[in-house]
């Protein structure tokens, strides 16, 4: 059986734990909503270095990729266990509907000892007609329009989405779960462009700066949500390599 113990003791005063140095300053004792957020492993896809988006359901897990999703899972099991002893160990596990998050998220809550719920809401940005183009390619058919893509983020590719529409869903997703029971640990299994703008929106950051924030595939990123919108960012893109 999994020792499910935190690692920081409840304060006798009022059975919490305390929140450990270098948190997130805080002038109450409101209780998070904490979102462990994991992208997929590797698929064929992100070798090429392919915009794989949600308008194809495919590409699977590669091996490497599901190496990588059994190392994200090993990382994840840790948390409110004997990393992030401040945080609960993880209750639900959601994932977008994609194969490649569908697989790594069964992997993930096999770990855990839960079941999967799909949420559409965190499925990859749609890249229209850019789909399965790597970048040089979306440069000669379109050109100059992927830089403000990322940087500006409000443009729409072709049939697509734009970063600012993927925020707005991540936004949505993020009230749905402040709404329910506080204290708990969500795993949230997605995407690169997805984990971005669920951070620039837990940040209050630009959305053109959200293409600043490193995802590897099977990266683990940490949001703790509040109530005043004042959300910590715990952890940004850990690499979970070597944790199997």
């Amino acid at each position: 059986m999994t020792d499910r113990t935190p690692t920081s003791a409840p304060d006798p005063g009022t059975g919490r734990v305390p929140r450990p140095s270098g948190a997130g300053v805080r002038f109450d004792d409101d209780q998070p909503v904490t979102v462990v957020l994991v992208r997929h492993g590797e698929t064929a896809m992100t070798v090429a270095r392919g915009y794989s988006g949600s308008s194809v359901p495919g590409p699977p897990l590669d091996e490497r990729g599901r190496e990588q999703a059994r190392a994200a899972a090993a990382l994840v099991e840790r948390v409110g266990r004997d990393l992030w002893g401040d945080i609960a160990y993880p209750s639900e596990v959601l994932a977008s509907p994609m194969v490649r998050t569908q697989e790594t998220a069964a992997i993930v809550a096999e770990r855990l000892g839960l079941r999967v719920q799909t949420e559409d809401r965190v499925k990859e940005a749609d890249f229209g007609q850019w789909q399965g183009f790597t970048a040089e390619q979306i440069e000669e058919r379109w050109p100059g329009q992927l830089e403000p893509w990322h940087t500006r983020a409000d443009l729409r590719p072709p049939g697509g989405e734009s970063i600012v529409d993927v925020g707005e869903r991540l936004a949505a997703v993020f009230d749905d779960l402040l709404a329910g029971a506080r204290g708990r640990t969500v795993v949230v299994v997605s995407h690169a462009v997805a984990i971005r703008a669920a951070l620039g929106v837990a940040m209050g950051a630009n959305p053109g700066s959200w293409s600043q924030l490193r995802v590897a595939p099977a990266s683990v990123s940490i949001v703790r949500l509040f109530a005043d919108r004042r959300h910590e960012i715990a952890v940004a893109g850990a690499p979970s390599d070597g944790w199997a």
